[in-house]
């Protein structure tokens, strides 16, 4: 932005969800002088350190919900909410509108809610995540395709995190090359790291110095590949009783029959004692003990893109052992930050993990902790990507077209 021009005002849309990257980007943005009204849940509102940064205004709109609603309650919050965002998009100034997930109807936030939007005349730009996530879980259809492909080809830009989303935004759906922009995803710098030792935090699980621990942290989906793991596992841990993996996480309700069947297999088996699970919502002020405690992270997908939970173990210094799923492949360096398996192969995961503990990077681990986190800080900043979002945010003021 040049000097003695207005800041430009967006609106940054989180969905309720993941604080963890709304949090860096929209800290990112206004520490480089974007106006940002952040359109979150009262959990991210009720955070300090943002509620005290110049140039951010915290607009609690989503709600938290509640166990104990039925669905008519729900269904009452989510029209309530949708309501919101028509007061609030009548009324604001905001410019741009940045939509980092859409909400609870995705074919309405797709279409009509996104017509409503440009015919007052905003700029929207929205994030994929994604770009299909119902085919990744198996559950598309010709109207989420449909509704799809009318918000890329009438939003004004896309960011996406790999250039294989790109292709596939241009080839799939027949987006013009020139709306996509790719941005790296931000480091997860946002979850508290304290003075806590790795030794400490095993202590803190139950875990010997000695013992070798895996872990598989996130909620608990079907496309996560977790029952890939577990029969990996299985094979491991047989032959060798100091392996242990951790299972940290929520399962989601399309996971419910298949976490239930992994915890009957679990139980029934004889390494069950070596399997530490902890199925629940991990507060931020937890995480830090289970990515201290564990020896490698475990990304068994079937398929995605790319994964959080990665840059999040790379931000602790921890290795990496994934599928060959999305970017996987490019975003983990063999040997030196993880090893890459072949992708719905427990066999080929088990082996892999031998490997791993095999490995010089497990040997030498407490030495390579730094390194790792230095290669994720210098390939997927937030001021990189932040840089490149304000780039395109002010580009839109300037009515010139994304090149």
């Amino acid at each position: 932005m040049t000097n003695g021009s207005p800041p430009v005002r967006v609106a940054l849309f989180t969905g309720g969800i993941d604080r963890h990257y709304a949090t860096g980007l929209c800290k990112t943005l206004a520490t480089a002088g974007v106006h940002v009204d952040v359109i979150c849940n009262s959990e991210m509102s009720s955070d300090e350190g943002l509620r005290s940064m110049q140039n951010l205004a915290l607009q609690t709109i989503y709600p938290i919900s509640r166990a104990n609603s039925n669905k008519f309650e729900k269904v009452l919050a989510f029209i309530a909410v949708y309501l919101r965002f028509i007061v609030y998009a009548v009324t604001t100034r905001n410019e741009v509108f940045h939509i980092l997930w859409n909400y609870k109807f995705p074919v309405f936030d797709r279409t009509l809610l996104l017509l409503f939007y440009k015919l007052l005349g905003k700029r929207v730009v929205f994030t994929a995540h994604n770009i299909n996530a119902a085919e990744r879980d198996g559950s598309d259809s010709l109207l989420n395709r449909l509704s799809l492909r009318f918000q890329y080809r009438n939003v004004d830009n896309i960011f996406v995190h790999t250039e294989k989303m790109k292709e596939q935004l241009i080839h799939i759906f027949g987006v013009r090359e020139q709306h996509v922009t790719v941005i790296p995803f931000g480091t997860y710098d946002m979850v508290p790291q304290t003075s806590l030792t790795p030794s400490e935090a095993k202590q803190r699980l139950g875990l010997k110095g000695s013992e070798k621990a895996v872990l598989f942290f996130g909620r608990i989906a079907p496309y996560k590949g977790l029952d890939l793991l577990v029969d990996a596992f299985l094979r491991v841990a047989s032959k060798d009783a100091s392996y242990r993996l951790i299972i940290a996480g929520e399962p989601m309700k399309d996971a419910g029959s298949q976490w239930r069947d992994l915890r009957n297999l679990i139980e029934r088996s004889t390494v069950r004692k070596q399997v530490i699970q902890q199925t629940r919502y991990i507060p931020d002020d937890e995480i830090e003990v289970f990515f201290k405690a564990a020896d490698v992270l475990a990304l068994p997908y079937t398929g995605i893109f790319q994964s959080g939970v990665l840059f999040m173990s790379y931000s602790f210094g921890l290795p990496v052992i994934a599928t060959d799923v999305g970017s996987f492949g490019s975003d983990i360096v063999q040997g030196e930050t993880g090893f890459v398996c072949r992708a719905a192969d427990s066999e080929d995961l088990a082996r892999t993990i031998e490997t791993y503990f095999s490995s010089g990077l497990y040997k030498t681990l407490d030495g390579r902790r730094g390194q790792i986190k230095d290669f994720i800080r210098e390939s997927h900043s937030w001021t990189d990507a932040g840089s490149k979002t304000v780039d395109l945010y002010t580009m839109f003021r300037r009515g010139r077209a994304v090149a």
